[in-house]
Formats: structure tokens, sequence, C-alpha cells
């Protein structure tokens, strides 16, 4: 693992040369195509040291971090146009893959914690760097407090853990299970702020709608990921509070995604729109998790894999549309369909991806997901039914609005995408489709 850490710093320097911009995407692209090749797939985890491991957990969660940062530097192409700010721009992004891959293959709750909290540094510098509205300082605000506030009561539950157990080692802190109730909240508080959970979701379309598309895209990527990922390796020691408080996040997170994707029907800002779709989608990831049944656990992981490309993909799409004409809004989004005819296909697909139409891997991931939602209450069902329904909605809602219609009077004209754009949607539609082909990848690692 340490070969990988090693990787990513000798690419620091590069980003002080000028004109090193491809030069260190290409190298990120080589890294996760690197990283493919340590795959065995194994639930327990691998090249291990006292520092860094992995295990069928991390790798996915890795794999998708390099794959996604990669696409981030083919998406911000204006940046490198308008020059500004580059190599500060490639710096942040480095550091943000850095502590990524550090958090995601740290053997150590210390260490996962110190990561997670340091990740919210550099996406900040992303917002209030190059962010779009002058709103991003209040929306970089947001995000950081929201994310504070719950951080230092999971440190002081990561520091009476230590001197509880004499060890923050997951492997050896999986042995034992706590019946204490303000530890249980400590711990899991952190993580369903970042996944994020309805009703401390706010800080989530903020961010994406004052973010750069980069900043967007590691966001939805990600960013969400984090919580699930430190939800699925913090429970093993919390099962049996587990079983006696795990119900109320089901339900706030089923009764929530219900009310998000009635807020959805009601956007009229592209980006807002993908963004509350990011957090019904990551509700019922949440559940599953809370399910803690095997299905519940493994599907939570598809579906966060899944969601991490789609999404981001769809962010792109948005972005392409507003380089072209300006704005997000989808009273002046209208029509694209004449506009920019080659790139409604992509929406198409990805649209089709985001409200699990098969063959993707949102629909293995939603499949799975509410086999073990509905094995945990009969109750639910109501509401997955309508849950399905409104994600159905709301996704053909953004695609006809965008592509059918009369198009914007000042935009005479005629667009299709350049190659790079083409490439940057077929890298998150691609691995989305085909990944369901391999999917003992997704479903076999616990």
């Amino acid at each position: 693992m340490l070969k990988i850490l090693f990787f990513i710093l000798f690419m620091f320097p590069l980003c002080f040369k000028k004109k090193f911009f491809w030069m260190v995407q290409g190298l990120m692209i080589l890294l996760s195509f690197v990283y493919m090749l340590l795959n065995n797939l194994d639930n327990y985890f691998l090249n291990m040291s006292y520092f860094l491991g992995h295990d069928m957990l991390s790798y996915g969660l890795i794999l998708l971090s390099f794959w996604v940062c990669s696409l981030m530097m083919l998406a911000s192409s204006s940046i490198y146009k308008l020059n500004n700010f580059i190599n500060l721009f490639m710096l942040n992004l480095l550091f943000l893959l850095l502590f990524l891959y550090l958090s995601f293959s740290s053997m150590n709750l210390f260490n996962f914690y110190l990561f997670f909290e340091s990740s919210l540094i550099p996406t900040l510098f992303l917002i209030l760097g190059w962010g779009y509205q002058p709103e991003r300082l209040q929306a970089g605000i947001y995000l950081l407090f929201y994310t504070l506030l719950v951080s230092l009561p999971m440190l002081m539950g990561v520091i009476y853990l230590y001197n509880y157990l004499g060890t923050m080692n997951f492997y050896l802190m999986n042995n034992y299970m706590f019946n204490y109730q303000i530890l249980y909240f400590c711990m899991i508080l952190a993580f369903l702020v970042k996944l994020p959970m309805f009703t401390v979701h706010l800080w989530l379309p903020k961010a994406h709608v004052e973010a750069p598309i980069s900043g967007s895209m590691i966001l939805a990527g990600i960013m969400l990921k984090l919580g699930g990922y430190g939800l699925l390796r913090i429970f093993p020691i919390i099962q049996l509070l587990g079983l006696k408080f795990n119900f109320i996040w089901v339900s706030i997170s089923l009764v929530g995604s219900v009310l998000v994707s009635l807020i959805c029907l009601r956007q009229v800002d592209l980006k807002s729109l993908i963004a509350y779709s990011s957090v019904a989608h990551m509700g019922i990831v949440l559940c599953g998790l809370m399910t803690m049944t095997y299905w519940g656990i493994s599907g939570s992981y598809t579906l966060m894999i899944a969601h991490g490309l789609c999404s981001s993909g769809l962010f792109c799409l948005a972005n392409i549309s507003y380089e072209r004409l300006g704005s997000r809004s989808l009273f002046i989004n209208k029509g694209l369909l004449n506009y920019m005819p080659s790139m409604s296909l992509w929406w198409f697909l990805l649209c089709a991806g985001n409200m699990a139409a098969p063959p993707t891997l949102n629909l293995l991931g939603e499949i799975v997901l509410l086999n073990s939602i509905v094995s945990y209450s009969f109750l639910t069902m109501l509401f997955l039914c309508l849950l399905s329904f409104f994600s159905a909605a709301y996704t053909l809602y953004l695609y006809a609005y965008s592509q059918h219609g009369k198009f914007f009077s000042s935009s005479y004209s005629f667009s299709s995408g350049n190659f790079r754009e083409f490439l940057l949607i077929f890298l998150h539609w691609f691995p989305l489709n085909l990944l369901i082909v391999k999917s003992d990848f997704c479903l076999f690692w616990l």
C-alpha cells in the first residue's frame, strides 16, 4: 500500500511545473489501472502494515477515488483554459486524493478519523477558491460547521475506545461489543452528517450548487461514501446498541427520502436537483446499512459505488450545458435535444442509471437493498414504493424538461460536445454498466 502512497506523493512536484496539467491527469488514470492490478477479491485485510492495508470494502472505494479524481481533472478544462490558479488547483486535488486514499486504507480508527476530517479542508478550498457565486462562502461555512459540530463527540468516542481497549486497530477492535449508549451516538453521528441523513442534509445542496464541477464530482462521488464506509467499519463493535436504536435511523431515512424526492420535483436548478437526488439515494443506503443484514450491508456498498459514478456523471452533464448556456436553470436549459443532440443520448443513459434501470449497477444495489429493508420490517414497503415511484418521476422530469421543449431564444446555434466531454461521460457510464457483470466484487466481500 505504501507504493501507491509514494506514487501520489511523487506527483506533488509536478504541480509546480508549467503545462503539466494533462501529465498529472494521465498519471492519475495510470494509478487507477495500477491499483486495479492489486485486486485479489478477498474479505480479509491484504497488503497490510501497522498503518495501511485494504480489504474488499476499502478496495472498491479507493479505486472509485482514483477514478473520480482523474475524471475531475478531465472535467476541469475550463480552469486550464482560463489559467485560473491551475497549479494550486492541481496541488489541492492531489492533497484531497492523498487524504481520501489514507482514510480508506487506514487500519487504525484514529488515523481514519484524522484523515476523514482532513479531507474536508481541500474540499473547502475547492468551493471557496473555484466556486461560481459569492454565496460559496456561506456554503463553505455550512459544510464546515455541520461536519465539525459532530466530529468532536466522535473524537471523544475514539479516545474512550482507546482507553478501554488499548488498541485502535480495526481487526482487534472487532472482537468487542459495547453496550454503552452515549458511545453509540458519539461514534455514529459524524457519519450520519457526512452521508448525509435527512434532517442534517442541508449543507449538501448548498455545497453542490456553489462548488465548481470538480468539487461537485468529488462531493457526490467520494465524500458521501466516507460516511457509509465509516459506519461499515464501526458497526461491528456497536452491534448490540444497533439492535436497540437502528429503527430510528431507518424511519428517519425512509420518510426523509420520500420528502426529498418531492423536493426534487420542484427544483429549477439542474445541480440542485441532482444534489437532492443524492440525498434520497444515500437515505436508502443508510436504511440498508442499519438493518445490519448481510444483504443490507453488501447492497449499501454496491449502491455507494454505483451512485458515485452515476451522480458524478450527471454533474458533468449539467456542467457541460452550463458552460454552453451560462446558466443552470431548467427554464433556460430547455430543448437541449435541438441544441446539443449528441449529448441527449448520454443524458438519457445516465438518467436511466439514476432511476436504477437495467443493466446499471444501481439496479443491483437497489434490488438488494429493497430485499433487506422489507425483511427488516414489512411496514417499510409503503415508503419504498413511494420512493421508487418518485425517484423515477424526478429523473424523468429532469430529462424531459432539459431535453424537450422550446429552447431559449438567445441560444440559436448548434453545439455538439467535444471529444474530451464524450470521453468524460463514457468513463462514468462504462464502468457503471460493466460492473454488474462482475457483481460478486460488490456482493461477496463480507
